[in-house]
């Protein structure tokens, strides 16, 4: 660095020389006397500060102060640069020391170096409350605003020494999270110390302070929460009762003396959230106490928690045998039943609440944070821990190391980690060091950028250079579960060329246990099958999988989903797109991780068409086709086999396939609701029904060597004629025909018969396809009468035979396929049925109530929950569905709005017309969305369908994952569907039965 002839120079050499107002400085520079005209190692040290501007407006008001610091200064160039570093990076300390410019001695002579030990920090603060460092129980003078005010002087004097040495370099980061540790223990003993001068009636109560998180780990930030829990034992002569009532005003009053508000400011809160049952648990325990929780309530964060109790201050000897106590619990913390659930939960605290406009600046509590990289390191910790003593460690570093050193993670990896939490942990001293106060968010602004990457000693250009640095480490860390979960999983069953120190497989299966993985045996399996060998293939799921099995882990079923995986890998393996595909776009192999974890319907589905994985690379290959489109695709699809009318119907069930592919997995990523999901579903339904009556009236005309001689037209009804299909429904179907002219009624009968017959028999065909099954069971008399009939006939039997059911049957009719012009005739034929004149008679009404009433008895399945059956059950989709179609054969013959034949917009469609309240519509709604949503799950997540809710409580989770809800929250599911559906039977109860 270049230097400046003289002292007074002008504005713009010191703003070349780093001031960002050289005038200013000018100014400053000049009142600092005419002594400092020659001064060239001043400015040269104010210069090499992170802020310049900074440093000389506190050296500035400290020499109005204190006019003898500025020889000090030029006497001794360690003095200078030790101050000025600090002045230079904290408004705060520099604000300190003018206030008490007696404290920048402590950066001067010989010891100005020294790194203090915990007792004379201890003695230190403790005789600045006037408390005897050498009693057994140091009592403090006094507990008023001037003895707390003194302990904060004190302990800021203390700071400022730390930061000095931290700022000059000459401190590892584990040496200064040390020493801010020690510190904090010192100032919780002058603390606890103030606490018996105001109670002494607390004399002869044991009582030891234990230090948890970064406190008890010796790895605390400049300002900081400290984590504490209390531990009390009765003193001789003292009941336990007493010795608790005692302890705890003991434990208050420690509490306020560090965080009460005084002139010199407060200290930092004291936090014993952590403590058994959090805050709604008693402050202080005995350990007998604390031993009977730990063994039957904790949870696996509170074991976590443990791994860095330390006993801080207090009583001595109860601390250390607390931490025995629990030393031997934390490491069988991994065998305890719902271990993985709670992991699971515990890595969803970690990435969740952060303001999304902070997420990308937040070192702490952002992806790839530091918070995510110690939820890591001590995850593998209890993982591994239990049974190698090696790996337990309490800080961040020093555990990393020794995972790495036994082989648990990569060395690479360990060594670029360290130095990404190191770097972040540098970044948060220098954020907090500012103002000293807590914050963890890098700032936006370039003047705070620059004053941070010059204090890291970045010259040329710190804000660039900075960013540059700071995004690499945080995006390295980001890859985190990669690094240090599933990359030595790999070494464990694989020849990988890296000389690293294999896992062996039973820490190999205990990790992926831990990360949930049911069968982890099983697991290794496959990850040997697929990463195993020297071929390309090889080699590119060793770079996929190390992330894949994460995204499995995060996954309701990993077990499935890495089955599914190596399935479609073997099946697609010599593609050259497949791997090429994964490895290159993260989002289609995150997408298809998830999808495979999560059911096997699309599992299923990807089997038997595996190119359709290349679907998942873009989402706007996800929106349903239009149906005219998949009409046209499946008419020419059937059209290319004249004489083949199975391999043409194969060929259709094909395309169809592919869509239900298309439609689980824009249902199961969230873009389409369960509404639209039916409308797509209904929709392909219509397309493959019409598919497969092309190729049957192909074949009958084939056969018959003459035109067919009739018009046909099928009739959709159920959920198939209200565009509600689930993934598993059958497709409720009429058959009408109507002779031409010229053909005998009996022979064209003949004829649609076999047409109707052999569309069912094609659709039924065995295949790799999800079946379509025809069901026309809703055809007057049912089984026993005609497949098909007549225009003429439908309207004799309705004319002379229909029951009530069957008009309300008919509100679903909904032409299909074949010719429209016929399916409109039907429809116009069913109209006064469905929507008779002057509305369905009260007599119809009481049968209709009456067949609900029996159906509800006699239909339901033996030994199903009325409570979780979503077709039958009370409030699901049979009763939502009953009420809108009363209210349409009461009103629709009048009110064209209700002539739908979609369940919603008929209720929708009430309300508008004041049929139905909006409170009861949105009651009715919520429960039959929710019913079709877990209808649907079911089928995607077991690849059958079912109408109940599993009583299996991990296919209940399983279903509710898929449903959105956290692994550990099946239960809020039962209780939100029961909820729910109580609602919707309470307004069936008042509407349908009693209205």
């Amino acid at each position: 660095m270049s230097t400046v002839p003289r002292i007074q120079t002008t504005a713009g050499r010191l703003a070349r020389l780093g001031f960002v107002d050289g005038a200013r400085a000018e100014r400053l520079l000049g009142e600092l006397g005419p002594e400092t005209a020659g001064d060239l190692g001043l400015l040269d040290s104010l210069v090499a500060t992170a802020d310049p501007d900074l440093a000389l407006t506190s050296l500035t008001r400290l020499a109005e102060r204190d006019p003898g610091v500025l020889g000090a200064l030029r006497a001794d160039p360690g003095v200078r640069a030790r101050l000025l570093r600090v002045l230079g990076v904290s408004a705060a300390l520099g604000e300190h020391v003018v206030r008490h410019p007696e404290h920048r001695r402590l950066l001067e002579g010989e010891r100005a170096a020294d790194r203090p030990s915990g007792g004379e920090l201890r003695a230190g603060l403790l005789l600045s409350v006037g408390a005897d460092p050498d009693e057994a129980e140091p009592r403090a003078a006094g507990s008023g605003t001037e003895v707390l005010s003194a302990l904060r002087v004190a302990y800021r004097g203390r700071l400022l020494h730390l930061a000095a040495r931290d700022l000059a370099g000459e401190m590892t980061l584990a040496e200064v999270t040390a020493e801010l540790s020690a510190l904090a223990g010192a100032a919780l003993e002058a603390g606890l110390a103030v606490a018996r001068s105001q109670h002494p009636e607390c004399d002869g109560v044991r009582l030891a302070v234990i230090g948890m998180g970064k406190c008890g780990a010796r790895e605390l930030n400049y300002i900081s929460d400290v984590d504490v829990i209390f531990v009390a034992e009765p003193g001789e002569g003292m009941d336990e009762t007493q010795a608790v009532r005692l302890a705890t005003r003991l434990a208050q009053g420690m509490m306020r003396a560090c965080s009460t508000a005084t002139p010199e400011g407060s200290l930092w809160e004291v936090d014993a959230a952590l403590r058994p049952e959090g805050k709604a648990g008693p402050l202080v325990r005995t350990l007998a106490s604390h031993r009977a929780y730990y063994r039957r309530w904790a949870k696996t964060w509170e074991f976590q928690a443990l791994l860095k109790a330390r006993p801080v201050a207090g009583d001595p000897e109860l601390g250390g045998r607390y931490a025995d106590t629990v030393d031997e619990l934390v490491w069988q913390a991994v065998g305890r039943e719902g271990f993985v659930e709670d992991v699971q939960a515990m890595r969803r605290r970690v990435e969740a609440h952060v303001r999304a406009e902070e997420a990308g600046r937040q070192i702490k509590l952002g992806p790839g944070g530091l918070r995510d990289i110690e939820f890591a390191v001590q995850l593998l910790q209890l993982v591994h821990g239990r049974a190698d003593p090696l790996l337990r460690r309490r800080a961040t570093l020093s555990a990393l190391a020794a995972l790495s050193r036994g082989g648990y993670v990569g060395r690479e990896d360990a060594r670029a980690l360290a130095e990404a939490y190191t770097f972040l942990r540098q970044i948060e001293h220098l954020l907090q060091l500012h103002r000293l106060r807590r914050t963890h968010v890098v700032p936006e602004s370039e003047a705070d950028l620059r004053r941070l990457g010059r204090a890291l000693g970045m010259s040329a250009d710190p804000v660039g250079e900075f960013t540059t640095r700071w995004k690499r480490h945080a995006n390295q860390a980001r890859r985190l579960h990669e690094k240090l979960f599933y990359r030595p999983l790999l070494a464990a069953v694989a020849r990988l060329p890296e000389s690293e120190v294999r896992l062996s497989a039973a820490a190999a299966q205990a990790r992926l246990e831990a990360l949930g993985y049911a069968d982890p045996a099983g697991a290794l399996r496959h990850i040997g099958a697929l990463t195993s060998g020297v071929s390309r293939r090889a080699a590119i799921q060793r770079t996929l999988l190390p992330v894949m099995l994460g995204w499995f882990a995060d996954a309701p079923d990993p077990d499935a989903g890495l089955l599914g995986f190596r399935q479609i890998s073997d099946r697609l393996g010599t593609t050259p797109w497949y791997l090429r595909l994964l490895r290159d776009e993260t989002a289609v192999a995150e997408r298809l991780a998830r999808l495979l974890g999560t059911g096997r319907y699309v599992t299923g589905l990807l089997l038997h068409a595996p190119e359709a994985v290349a679907m998942l690379g873009s989402d706007s290959q996800l929106d349903p086709r239009p149906a005219r489109a998949l009409l046209a695709e499946a008419r020419a699809t059937v059209g290319r086999y004249p004489g083949d009318a199975e391999t043409g119907v194969v060929a259709a069930r094909a395309l169809r396939r592919r869509e239900l592919l298309r439609t689980a997995v824009a249902d199961l990523t969230g873009r389409l609701d369960v509404e639209q999901v039916g409308q797509a579903l209904s929709a392909l339904n219509d397309v493959t029904v019409q598919a497969a009556l092309d190729a049957a009236i192909g074949k009958i005309e084939m056969e018959r060597r003459t035109p067919l001689g009739t018009r046909f037209a099928v009739i959709a009804m159920g959920r198939l004629g209200g565009l509600e299909c689930s993934y598993g429904s059958d497709a409720d179907v009429m058959f009408v025909h109507a002779p031409l002219p010229g053909t005998a009624e009996k022979e064209a009968a003949g004829v649609a018969h076999a047409v109707a017959n052999e569309l069912r028999r094609l659709l039924a065909l065995p295949a790799p396809d999800p079946p379509l099954l025809v069901d026309a069971g809703l055809r007057p008399e049912g089984k026993a009468g005609p497949l098909v009939r007549t225009l003429a006939s439908y309207a004799a039997y309705y004319g002379r035979w229909s029951a009530p059911w069957e008009s309300q049957a008919l509100l679903r009719a909904r032409f299909c396929a074949g010719d429209a012009d016929l399916g409109g005739e039907f429809l116009a034929l069913a109209d006064p049925l469905r929507y008779p004149a002057g509305g369905v008679p009260d007599e119809a009404v009481r049968e209709i109530r009456r067949l609900k009433a029996r159906m509800e008895a006699e239909r339901l399945p033996r030994g199903a929950d009325p409570a979780l059956h979503t077709k039958l059950g009370r409030g699901g989709l049979s009763d939502v569905e009953w009420v809108a179609q009363l209210v349409q054969l009461r009103h629709a013959w009048e009110l064209p709005s209700l002539r739908t034949t979609r369940t919603l917009e008929a209720l929708r469609a009430a309300v508008a017309e004041g049929l139905l309240s909006a409170e009861d519509e949105a009651v009715l709604a919520e429960a039959w969305r929710l019913a079709s949503r877990i209808r649907d799950a079911i089928m995607l997540v077991r690849g059958r369908a079912a109408d109940s809710i599993p009583a299996d409580v991990r296919e209940r989770t399983l279903l509710s994952r898929a449903l959105g809800y956290p692994p550990e929250a099946s239960e809020d599911f039962l209780d939100d569907y029961r909820r729910v559906t109580r609602r919707a039977r309470q307004v069936v109860e008042r509407v349908f039965y009693e209205n």
